[in-house]
């Protein structure tokens, strides 16, 4: 295999692996492709208020679970002297609350944190036991019977399966001028839509369940739970609403309850009732994610740069940049033409740039390196050996930045004390560079190559300092094997610079 199919295979290998990744952690696992991205996590509070009748009291709330597109996060109580447990029940799951006797008013907390996740996909339980009701109107009075099957009978004529059935018979009970039924109703202290048309589509052997919900924006307090119906057609579930009939679930409609007898039950209680509350804050997507992960032991997150110490990643936050830093040396030099002092020079330089600012960094790079080349022109005079003399020009760099920074604390000038972030190896180097450069190539030639040192630096520093580049050089790393190929493929040109071409084109006239 010849060296320019080898390194196309592993370009291309490098590449698709990369961005393979990078997709994986983005749409599998939910990392957002861009910073800053949030999204708001909803607290739904339970406030439970009874009095208590100076014995043994037990209160049952009926819990929500995972449902499609929603996700509990963490659930919380606060009930001062009750034992609590959660318990699982015929008619699902269910927060207990118990203590052996206490008197006068009392309340109990209860609150779930929820987000919105599209990727969130769990199973809907079919019927619960506790749907299982008597599927007869015997409890009714001979009128109401008689009224309810006149009712169902004409809802029959007019539909022409369990859905349409459902939709006609609520349409039917909110015509209130037309319902004699809800008429009858009206007059009893039992009055309850929801449970009238369950019974109703019940007794029709029509398979449904009630469902209480909330909807998930804002800050609100003393709600009630809305109900709903659930419709099973044998292969899906239906949802209803009392009022608009058949409709398509709102994303935001958080179902607390699915099916089962009561939302509360209390013993050694009165007067116990629940009201609902709920709260919205924004979280970054991307500290969401990477908690429930590493929660999740998920082995690309926990072999993963997010695993270690803060401190460690806040190292690799600018480590991960020198590729970015690279690629732009890279195309500078071999595709542009540029000359610099050095192939590293510029990288450090920039990563210099993003701790002091641009501007001052390059005011403080010029006027070190100028000084640093007035010192070092003096040094040559005395005929030292290398070492030494580099080791010279590191002291009297320490020293001029010492200076530096002394003088310009006592003028208040807080930006040049900046001035440490830069490389004390590195400018000695190029200051070593420069002078010796300027000894066998002139002025000229030192102007050039510092000239284009600084240029890159800059472009580097602009590419570096990104804000969406620094995400995803961190985040997504492994798209740096993406850049890892585009410079090596880089590496393999070896025709005109764009400055040869500039230089040569006089040249097309003859």
């Amino acid at each position: 295999m010849s060296s320019r199919l080898q390194i196309l295979v592993v370009t291309i290998f490098l590449s698709s692996l990369g961005i393979a990744v990078a997709l994986y952690k983005g749409l599998a696992l939910g990392i957002p492709f861009t910073p800053n991205e949030t999204t708001s996590i909803y607290r739904l509070g339970a406030k439970i208020s009874f009095k208590a009748k100076d014995e043994p009291i037990k209160i049952s709330l009926a819990i929500p679970s995972n449902q499609n597109g929603i996700k509990i996060l963490s659930q919380e109580t606060a009930s001062q002297g009750y034992g609590y447990n959660i318990a699982t029940t015929e008619q699902g799951q269910r927060a207990e609350w118990t203590k052996r006797e206490s008197t006068g008013q009392q309340s109990i907390f209860y609150s779930v944190d929820v987000v919105m996740d599209k990727n969130h996909h769990v199973k809907i339980p079919d019927e619960l036991p506790s749907d299982k009701t008597e599927e007869n109107l015997d409890e009714w009075d001979s009128q109401t019977r008689d009224a309810a099957e006149a009712l169902l009978a004409e809802v029959h004529s007019h539909s022409a399966d369990d859905y349409s059935f459902t939709a006609e018979l609520l349409k039917r009970v909110n015509e209130e001028k037309s319902s004699q039924l809800l008429s009858l109703f009206k007059t009893k202290d039992s009055y309850n839509l929801e449970k009238i048309v369950y019974k109703l589509l019940r007794y029709k052997g029509i398979h449904v369940r009630i469902v209480n919900a909330i909807t998930l924006e804002g800050n609100r307090q003393n709600m009630n739970l809305k109900p709903y119906l659930e419709v099973y057609d044998g292969k899906n579930w239906q949802l209803f609403s009392l009022k608009k009939g058949k409709v398509i679930k709102p994303k935001k409609l958080f179902i607390w309850q699915r099916g089962g007898v009561s939302l509360l039950d209390s013993f050694g209680t009165e007067n116990a009732k629940v009201k609902f509350s709920i709260s919205q804050r924004l979280v970054p997507i991307k500290e969401m994610v990477l908690e429930d992960s590493l929660a999740k032991k998920s082995m690309i997150i926990d072999l993963s740069l997010f695993a270690l110490p803060t401190s460690e990643q806040n190292a690799f936050r600018h480590i991960l940049l020198i590729p970015i830093g690279a690629l732009v040396v890279v195309f500078m030099r071999i595709i542009i033409g540029l000359r610099t002092s050095g192939t590293f020079m510029p990288i450090l330089l920039a990563l210099a740039f993003m701790e002091t600012k641009l501007v001052t960094g390059l005011i403080l790079f010029v006027s070190i390196v100028g000084m640093g080349l007035i010192i070092r022109s003096y040094l040559s005079h005395l005929n030292l050996l290398l070492v030494a003399r580099i080791s010279s020009v590191v002291i009297v760099v320490i020293g001029i930045m010492s200076i530096f920074s002394i003088v310009s604390y006592k003028l208040g000038i807080n930006e040049a004390l900046t001035i440490t972030f830069f490389p004390m190896i590195i400018l000695a180097w190029t200051i070593e560079r420069m002078s010796i450069l300027w000894e066998e190539e002139g002025a000229k030639e030192v102007y050039m190559q510092g000239g284009g040192s600084l240029l890159v630096a800059v472009l580097a520093y602009f590419a570096m300092s990104n804000e969406l580049v620094g995400y995803l050089s961190f985040n997504f790393s492994e798209l740096l094997l993406v850049v890892l190929s585009i410079i090596i493929l880089i590496g393999r040109y070896s025709g005109y610079r764009l400055f040869e071409l500039i230089r040569f084109n006089p040249v097309k006239e003859f």
